[in-house]
């Protein structure tokens, strides 16, 4: 027997953990005026410590497969991000742990860093806090070609046009920009895109787009797929920018293409190995932009994630199963 083979507790007798280094679930949960018991901790020795007590886990970097010997009441964990990679399913799923993920959370925020990283790109902003720093006032440009730019009718190329890379169309729009993107089924697509193609479209893209904003997930088919030979295909005017994962880019190519001029520039969120190191090429290349894995961040972000949880944990309560972006 499983412990699915029991009903979920009630709500008076529920305990949840929050589990997070940084975000303050805890307060947040509180503030929603619940009654539901719950605590949080802030390392891994903490929650290997009381996970006992849970009924429910949210959790995301703190997540060892290690905690399922010692977690004898857990009946539903609530993934902190919306990847899930990280969860044994098939553990989950004979134990009878429900899993859920915060899809949707930072959708906003990720597709207004993809627009900021644009904008900065084409204004030069990087360019200007690096002559801030100087205090040197930089003089008018001459050639046109190295000037300042507009978004407007420039074409955004977004790959993977899902919950993020909808919004990162909706605001390109308001930019009077033209717009196109990939998409595993194209005739599911119902937005404000200019062209819509399926993956196999993504050379294309490339060839057309002033920008390339990556919002795919990294799965088989999209690792490495920004490299030598795709690169290639972009306009030596064009930038690239990865809101993604760094698993979608071969960093070698992407360095080598950005030091020769193959390309104009490029904002980068994700790497693959995070924090990225010290003595990477990234660093100090003056036409990229890196910023530390923060697209998600934002001041909503408990706010969004409690509105999951709090409409999950009534369905369980009600004895229902199906769960709002259920995983298993």
């Amino acid at each position: 027997m499983t412990i699915s083979d029991t009903p979920f507790p009630a709500i008076d007798n529920l305990t949840i953990g929050f589990a997070h280094h940084a975000y303050q679930l805890k307060e947040r949960f509180t503030a929603r005026h619940t009654d539901v018991d719950h605590f949080q901790v802030y390392t891994s020795e903490q929650l290997n410590d009381r996970i006992a007590e849970m009924d429910v886990l949210v959790v995301s970097g703190l997540w060892d497969d290690a905690l399922l010997e010692n977690s004898p009441k857990l009946r539903w964990i609530q993934s902190v991000g919306t990847g899930y990679d990280q969860f044994p399913l098939d553990q989950l799923r004979e134990r009878g742990i429900h899993l859920s993920r915060a899809f949707g959370v930072m959708r906003e925020a990720v597709a207004e860093q993809a627009l900021a990283c644009m904008l900065s790109l084409a204004r030069h902003l990087h360019f200007l806090r690096d002559e801030q720093r100087k205090h040197n006032w930089r003089p008018y440009i001459s050639d046109i070609p190295n000037r300042e730019d507009e978004l407007a009718g420039k074409t955004v190329g977004i790959v993977g046009i899902g919950l993020i890379g909808s919004r990162v169309a909706e605001l390109a729009k308001a930019f009077n920009m033209r717009v196109i993107a990939t998409k595993g089924n194209p005739s599911t697509y119902d937005g404000s895109a200019d062209k819509v193609m399926g993956t196999d479209g993504l050379h294309d893209l490339l060839r057309e787009s002033d920008y390339v904003v990556l919002t795919c997930p990294l799965t088989d088919e999209t690792a490495g797929m920004i490299n030598a030979h795709t690169l290639g295909l972009m306009k030596q005017s064009a930038f690239l920018v990865n809101v993604a994962r760094g698993g979608c880019v071969v960093d070698d190519d992407l360095v080598s293409v950005l030091k020769s001029g193959g390309i104009a520039g490029a904002a980068l969120d994700h790497f693959h190995e995070e924090p990225l190191g010290p003595d990477s090429p990234y660093w100090d290349l003056d036409n990229v932009i890196v910023t530390p894995h923060n697209a998600s961040e934002t001041q909503m972000y408990e706010e969004n994630l409690m509105d999951i949880l709090i409409e999950n944990m009534g369905r369980l309560t009600r004895g229902e199963t199906g769960l709002l972006h259920q995983i298993v």
